[in-house]
C-alpha cells in the first residue's frame, strides 16, 4: 500500500515539473516574439517611388566572343585511359 502511494505521489509530482517546465517555454517564446514587434521601424511618412541604384562603367571593354583556350580534344586523366596495345 505505501509503494502505490509513493508512485502516485512521483507521477503527481513529474504531472506538475512537466507542467512548469512548459510554462516556462511557452513564456520565452512569448517573450521573443514580443521582443521581435518592437524592433519593427515605424515612420509617420511614407515614400512610393523605385528604387534606384548607381553602377559604375566598367574600365574593361566587354568581350564580343569567346574563345577556348584549348583547342582539340582534353587528354583524358591516366585512371582513364585504356592500357597501352601490345
Amino acid at each position: 500500500m505505501v509503494s502505490a502511494k509513493r508512485n502516485n505521489v512521483k507521477l503527481l509530482v513529474a504531472v506538475i515539473g512537466g507542467g512548469v517546465i512548459a510554462m516556462g517555454a511557452l513564456s520565452a517564446a512569448i517573450g521573443q516574439e514580443q521582443a521581435g514587434r518592437q524592433s519593427v521601424a515605424k515612420s509617420s511618412n511614407m515614400n512610393v517611388g523605385s528604387t534606384t541604384t548607381v553602377t559604375t562603367p566598367p574600365l574593361v571593354e566587354a568581350t564580343t566572343m569567346a574563345a577556348p583556350a584549348m583547342k582539340g580534344p582534353a587528354p583524358l586523366p591516366i585512371e582513364e585511359q585504356s592500357p597501352a596495345a601490345p
